[in-house]
């Protein structure tokens, strides 16, 4: 007597619905990084901004005053806002100075911010 062997309707059913929550989780995780993608690039961004703000200071050798200052820069294509805090320190030969890069519609969320120094010229 030969005995075919086979799975059944159910446990058909019950591997399709095992594979089926699978697929579904990553298809959401996928569409989670891809969201995570575009945050990254903007922070990328921001944070090349700062940099830069910090760099022309340095290179240009100038002396900031205190205060709050602000502007636009595009990097990469995407238009960027930036905002400076020039503080003093306690030697009066430094000042520190604060760059906070945001999107321009939403300054009030930094996506980077850098502090650095800058030296008096003589």
């Amino acid at each position: 007597m030969r005995c075919i062997r086979g799975f059944t309707l159910i446990e058909v059913l019950v591997a399709l619905a095992i594979v089926s929550i699978a697929l579904l989780a990553a298809l959401r995780a996928a569409g989670q990084s891809t969201n995570a993608v575009g945050e990254l690039r903007l922070r990328l961004f921001a944070g090349w901004v700062a940099e830069n703000r910090l760099a022309e200071h340095r290179a240009r050798g100038d002396w900031p005053p205190l205060g709050i200052g602000r502007g636009t820069q595009s990097q990469g294509g995407v238009e960027l806002a930036w905002r400076e805090e020039v503080i003093a320190t306690p030697n009066p030969a430094f000042r520190r100075v604060d760059v906070f890069v945001s999107a321009p519609a939403e300054e009030s969320r930094p996506l980077a911010r850098l502090t650095g120094f800058v030296v008096q010229p003589r």
